[in-house]
């Protein structure tokens, strides 16, 4: 299993209308073949902060459905970004 974690950096006065233009993504993530959860949300003290969590079954089907990443629209609304990929076992 693969995990995708942490956060973007956006103008607070932007967040709400970048995070409204993730719909589609989050609801074709979801549906996406390998998809077990994909979440981005608004940080409760951080207001340009934008968490991100995602679960995918293989990195393969991760890379699947990312394809280029981010549209130019999008791209250009952040000012920063951690965000790393983590594989996951299973213990016993």
């Amino acid at each position: 299993m693969i995990i995708v974690s942490g956060y973007l950096t956006v103008n607070p006065t932007e967040r709400k209308d970048y995070l409204d233009g993730c719909v589609d993504v989050v609801r074709l993530a979801r549906e996406a073949d390998g998809c077990l959860d994909f979440a981005l949300g608004a940080d409760i003290l951080d207001p340009a902060r934008i968490n991100v969590y995602e679960r995918w079954a293989s990195d393969a089907q991760l890379h699947a459905f990312r394809g280029s990443g981010p549209d130019d629209g999008q791209q250009a609304a952040i000012l920063d970004a951690d965000v790393r990929e983590f594989e996951a076992v299973n213990m016993p």
